[in-house]
């Protein structure tokens, strides 16, 4: 039983960076029609970020999370409004060939200016210490992560479905001529919504670095894994990203307990079998 709770728990802070970091690209491959493989480097500069205002700079934690990921969504719409803007339109081969480009860029960038070695985010007390949870303890930073993910969830869902961003999102995506009659500002709605997309990235790459270290190929080590949670949950499906996340996080998780070399194998026969049943999105029927 105390096992099944460890994995459980695992599981959950596992999938909820997974969801962190793909719901950005997951909304930039759905609604904004973009295909974005620099999405996993964003994540790794926001990582990177956090942790080089807490190490060299000695801020609090608390402050270098805010600054890393508005640096990160930042760099992100400064990206978007001079380089990926022109290819919108372009063919999906030009659109991977160039971010995969981009990403191997920063790549080799990051491995220069900060050295391949891991990186570490100074933890403040409070998240370094544990929580004792009666059957285990459970780092507090992990908890952090699972309420970061509840909220990152809950607001992306407000968002696309009850505001008039949402709306212009995909009216702009969906019916750009006609927005634009209708005085829909496309250009910013796009790029605010990769700025946000790229800043979400950010975010998981920092609260997840326990999980997933941060280290020069971050940007391509873990993409695969952010692609499998969209493809499974369904492009701009926020809800159905969730569950891909939670379910993909705690099948690896449980597999690395209980055969620790075939935990990407199981990932990866779970990603098929769901495709196999749910290609169109795990909550998508049709």
């Amino acid at each position: 039983m105390q096992l099944l709770a460890n994995i459980l728990i695992d599981g959950l802070a596992y999938g909820m960076v997974l969801f962190v970091i793909a719901v950005g690209l997951s909304v930039t491959l759905g609604l904004m029609r973009f295909v974005n493989l620099s999405h996993g480097a964003l994540a790794m500069l926001g990582g990177y970020a956090c942790a080089l205002l807490t190490r060299e700079a000695d801020l609090s934690f608390w402050l270098a999370l805010p600054l890393a990921v508005l640096a990160t969504g930042l760099l992100g719409a400064v990206l978007e409004a001079v380089v990926l803007r022109h290819l919108y339109k372009r063919s999906e081969l030009s659109q991977v060939l160039f971010t995969i480009g981009l990403s191997f860029f920063l790549i080799a960038a990051t491995n220069a200016l900060a050295g391949p070695q891991v990186q570490l985010i100074v933890l403040p007390p409070s998240l370094a210490g544990s929580v004792d949870l009666g059957f285990r303890t459970l780092p507090a930073q992990r908890l952090l992560v699972i309420g970061a993910g509840l909220l990152v969830a809950a607001g992306a869902v407000l968002t696309m479905a009850h505001t008039r961003f949402g709306v212009w999102l995909r009216a702009a995506v969906d019916r750009p001529e006609t927005a634009a009659t209708l005085g829909i500002p496309i250009r910013r709605v796009q790029c605010v919504a990769f700025s946000v997309g790229a800043a979400l990235a950010g975010l998981g790459g920092i609260l997840g670095a326990e999980l997933m270290p941060l280290e020069p190929y971050y940007a391509l080590k873990y993409l695969v894994l952010v692609l499998v949670v969209v493809a499974v949950g369904g492009m701009g499906r926020i809800g159905g990203n969730l569950a891909a996340a939670l379910l993909l996080g705690t099948v690896e998780t449980a597999s690395k307990y209980l055969a620790s070399d075939w935990g990407s194998l199981a990932f990866f026969v779970t990603m098929a079998a769901l495709l196999a049943w749910r290609p169109n999105g795990l909550l998508n029927k049709a």
